[in-house]
């Protein structure tokens, strides 16, 4: 038995738990302004969330953007999904609660009848994108100082 477990966030508390994860990993340990780190689709996005097993200890988390959310970060197609915020603190990694986590984004992206995912990598998670069937597109852009590319992965 794996010892975390992958749930979409259903609580105020499993928000936060999510939350404090990504200020860990993206602000404190990569520089990433506070104030862009959280945004106005937050209150619209699925989160999925990792949790130790033996004590509920958040270990990662990722949201799925859809809709008219989406649309705008996926050329406008209300049929594709925005993977993005994915973030395991550095103590888990290497446990594959990064697989976890966009395996059950892309189980809620089909659950709600899209049939892709796109999402912007940074540069340095490619192949581990690539692993799980994403294919880069476009050309290298800068989100948050840092390079980026664009990937998708159809469903």
């Amino acid at each position: 038995m794996s010892p975390f477990l992958v749930r979409e966030a259903a609580t105020d508390e499993d928000l936060k738990a999510g939350f404090a994860v990504r200020r860990e990993v993206f602000v404190v340990e990569q520089g990433v302004p506070e104030e862009i780190e959280y945004d106005a689709h937050d209150a619209t996005a699925v989160h999925v969330l990792a949790v130790r097993r033996s004590d509920g200890t958040a270990l990662g988390t990722g949201r799925l953007l859809h809709g008219p959310d989406a649309a705008a970060r996926t050329g406008g197609a209300e049929d594709v999904g925005s993977l993005g915020r994915l973030a395991v603190v550095r103590a888990a990694r290497g446990l594959g609660i990064g697989v976890a986590l966009v395996r059950a984004i892309e189980e809620a992206a089909r659950a709600r009848g899209l049939t892709a995912v796109d999402l912007h990598a940074q540069t340095q998670a490619l192949g581990f994108y690539e692993r799980l069937g994403y294919e880069a597109y476009g050309t290298p852009f800068q989100d948050a100082g840092m390079p980026h590319l664009a990937m998708r992965r159809m469903l």
